[in-house]
């Protein structure tokens, strides 16, 4: 349910990811003229989700395996987050202390044995 819901702020949010990580000009406060490529990214996946919506794909199975593979996906993250969040060098006076660190890297943790179970597991 929240996933259908989600849809169109995962895409807006994807819109404004790759436009900062573009360096595009972005918002829905600029005009066209003024953020093409943003507003061309929001058209692109807005006509993608149309066609989708025209296949036999099953949307509900396409975000059971979107889910599954940002769990994936969150791990590597997740250790890259508490790597630099942990130095000094990078994260200055705001580096993480020990508690948080701690709690930080327990949920690494239950994250890497969440998808190692889960693909230990698959097939079964």
């Amino acid at each position: 349910g929240p996933g259908l819901l989600d849809r169109p702020v995962i895409a807006g949010s994807a819109d404004y990811a790759l436009s900062e990580a573009r360096k595009w000009p972005l918002g829905l406060g600029r005009t066209l003229p003024k953020a093409k490529a943003f507003y061309a990214t929001i058209m692109a996946a807005t006509v993608v989700g149309a066609v989708l919506n025209l296949t036999s794909l099953d949307p509900v199975k396409a975000l059971f395996w979107s889910a599954v593979i940002n769990g994936v996906i969150a791990v590597p993250v997740m250790i890259m987050m508490m790597l630099m969040a942990s130095r000094r060098k990078i994260m200055g006076r705001f580096k993480l202390r020990a508690p948080l660190k701690t709690l930080g890297w327990l949920a690494t943790i239950v994250m890497l044995l969440a998808a190692i179970g889960m693909f230990a597991t698959m097939g079964k």
